[in-house]
């Protein structure tokens, strides 16, 4: 399968307004948010479309003030199913998206880590009957769309007080295809193993790195360019978008290195992230990684 870039044809509020298509449709949401589409269904994952953070650490060293604006507000995103969150981090489990977004999408289950269930309900407000929680190993069918948890490690592979692991990769099937969220991570013993077990065609990693300043303020870190893309290719996996950028001044990457760098990678075939483009599969192109 072959990454297809498409420009938006309009407003990306226009187009989350109508339901999803059949074919394989994803859209960037900033930060590590996507809108998933396929075979019918729509999912979100990662969401952040507010400014709770800028709210939460006002006046600190890292005040998390937004480089770019939320592309859409999270109740003008129709037509979800599924909502997926990779850990608590508030950037990924958004108590100023996750209420409204759920609010307008009332047949929409939210999953999220075992580990991050007080957490999710709390942020959400949703009944828990609307929950479902997955661990890493573990498997489920939420809507059609079958979703693969694997570890993950922001810096460290975390595990709470009952043994579930904080962070984690969430793999979805949609649309006749298998789009890996590795979460926020970096390399870590057994990682290639279990994503090359995930056959997945395509991955969305972060790529903001790590750096002794951030880890200072306890800011963990993520992939490097060159980490992700390596990650990618050794694992057979022919497509990558790059995210976790553009957001934060303190925790990014300039766009025009991300450009550069996927750009000139032949294995993966490799794309930044960009709110201005939908993203696709061409499923007649059959082209997998060695």
């Amino acid at each position: 399968m072959r990454l297809v870039e498409t420009p938006l044809d309009r407003p990306l509020a226009e187009l989350l307004a109508a339901p999803p298509g059949e074919a394989l449709r994803l859209c960037w949401l900033g930060q590590a948010g996507f809108v998933i589409d396929g075979g019918g269904r729509r999912a979100v994952i990662d969401p952040y479309l507010s400014d709770s953070l800028a709210e939460k650490y006002r006046g600190k060293a890292f005040p998390h003030r937004r480089m770019m604006p939320a592309p859409v507000a999270p109740d003008l995103v129709a037509h979800v199913d599924l909502v997926l969150a990779t850990h608590a981090h508030t950037d990924h489990l958004d108590p100023g998206t996750l209420p409204a977004l759920l609010a307008a999408n009332p047949g929409a289950t939210l999953l999220a880590p075992r580990s991050a269930r007080e957490a999710a309900l709390q942020r959400s407000g949703v009944d828990p009957s609307r929950l479902r929680l997955i661990e890493a190993g573990e498997s489920c069918m939420i809507a059609g769309i079958g979703v693969t948890a694997t570890r993950a490690a922001h810096e460290t592979l975390e595990r709470d007080a009952e043994g579930f692991h904080r962070f984690l990769g969430l793999a979805l099937r949609i649309g006749g295809a298998t789009v890996f969220h590795s979460g926020d991570t970096i390399p870590f013993d057994g990682q290639l193993e279990e994503v090359r077990a995930l056959a997945a065609d395509l991955a969305l990693f972060p790529v903001n790195g790590r750096d002794a300043l951030r880890a200072s303020q306890g800011v963990p870190g993520n992939l490097t360019l060159d980490e992700a893309l390596a990650l990618a290719r050794e694992a057979g996996i022919p497509a990558l978008i790059a995210h976790h950028f553009d957001l934060f001044d303190f925790s990014t990457v300039p766009r025009p290195e991300v450009e550069a760098a996927t750009g000139s990678s032949q294995r993966p075939q490799a794309v930044a992230a960009s709110v201005g483009m939908a993203y696709g599969l061409d499923q007649s192109a059959v082209e997998r990684a060695p």
